[in-house]
């Protein structure tokens, strides 16, 4: 009995792993029946075409024709006139011991900068007072020698020494006036310390002196430079390949950072005759007119040049040029959902929010509205 029921499970245990086997076979699908169909990939040897599915959902505009004036945008630095800059110099040597004004000050003309005290004064003093005893006694010896002419005790030659005498003693007490007024001293109240006052109105733009300095006269550096900064010179660095389109006497106009929204007029003053031969651009000065001083030294600056007559040239709405990796683009329609993605160089901004284009585009073409909504399209 016991030998039948081991059969019977053993039996039961082959016939199971059978069933399961064979159950695990019928059951299962056909792998080639099941998997998707392959995707086929057509290669477009033009990174820059794409085509897109659905491609109603990008308006389209057109690129019109308009008239504008060729503008050229060169940037500059703003400086002072050195016409207009006067260096204020001490003809007296010595040691500074007051300063009365500093850099960045506006000063008028005859205010006291500094003041110096000077061996120079001593020397020169002396010599004044040498000049005027020799002038007196070359008067009186001249008012002797005529006394003594008219009652014929000397000769006419004794006469003339004298008067030539008299002379020589007022030439020098003359260059020994001078002398003081120009060192700034009164000759009848002389004093060791000179005033050095300002030669000009305007503004101080350069400072080379401290308390307790030295100042060398003539021999050493300017204390100070007063420039007058009603008018300064704004200087720009053209290509070569825009001379053509800046001439001398032309008008430009001027931007700058600080005053986005004023713009200043520009003569153009002179055009330099060198060209730098590592850049190939050469230095254009422009004069502007600066009587609230609104420009300061220093100062960047962007100036633009307008050609002589106008021209035409496409313009699509701004939002149809996208700006990527420092180029300008635009996505042409080829129709049937293709697009092209056309470098332009893109010009200034015109009025409704429209842009011209310089090159790489012709008026009729049809570019997409919103270049950024299709790139995004594209990148996704």
């Amino acid at each position: 009995m016991k030998r039948k029921r081991a059969a019977s499970l053993l039996a039961g245990a082959v016939y199971l792993p059978l069933v399961l086997i064979l159950g695990c076979h019928e059951g299962a699908a056909n792998p080639q029946q099941e998997a998707p169909p392959p995707t086929t990939v057509q290669a477009d040897f033009d990174p820059s075409n794409f085509t897109v599915e659905h491609p109603e959902r990008f308006l389209l505009t057109t690129a019109i024709e308009r008239k504008v004036v060729p503008a050229l945008n060169v940037t500059g630095v703003v400086q002072p006139d050195i016409a207009r800059a006067v260096p204020v110099i001490s003809l007296a040597s010595g040691r500074v011991v007051e300063i009365r004004a500093r850099l960045g000050d506006q000063v008028k003309k005859g205010q006291v900068l500094l003041r110096v005290r000077s061996n120079d004064v001593s020397g020169a003093y002396q010599t004044y007072l040498k000049a005027v005893n020799d002038e007196r006694l070359a008067k009186v010896q001249l008012e002797r020698a005529q006394i003594l002419y008219a009652k014929g005790a000397v000769a006419r030659s004794q006469l003339e020494a004298a008067e030539d005498a008299e002379e020589d003693a007022k030439v020098d007490l003359d260059t020994a006036t001078e002398q003081l007024r120009l060192l700034g001293v009164d000759p009848h109240h002389p004093s060791g310390i000179v005033d050095v006052t300002a030669p000009v109105s305007g503004i101080i733009t350069d400072q080379q002196v401290t308390n307790a300095a030295g100042v060398q006269g003539l021999g050493g550096p300017n204390p100070f430079t007063i420039s007058d900064l009603s008018y300064v010179w704004v200087i720009c660095d053209v290509y070569e390949n825009d001379l053509d389109a800046v001439h001398i006497g032309q008008y430009a106009d001027i931007h700058l950072n600080a005053y986005p929204g004023k713009v200043f007029k520009a003569r153009i003053d002179n055009i330099l005759p060198v060209l730098d031969p590592t850049l190939h651009t050469t230095k254009v000065r422009l004069e502007v007119a600066n009587p609230e001083r609104w420009m300061l030294v220093g100062m960047f600056a962007t100036a633009t040049f307008y050609g002589r007559s106008p021209v035409s040239r496409p313009a699509v709405p701004a939002t149809a040029i996208l700006h990527l990796h420092d180029r300008d683009w635009v996505y042409l329609s080829l129709g049937g959902g293709h697009f092209k993605r056309q470098e332009v160089t893109a010009g200034s901004t015109l009025p409704g929010n429209m842009q011209e284009i310089v090159s790489g585009l012709a008026a009729g073409e049809s570019v997409v509205a919103s270049a950024l909504e299709l790139q995004n399209t594209v990148e996704q």
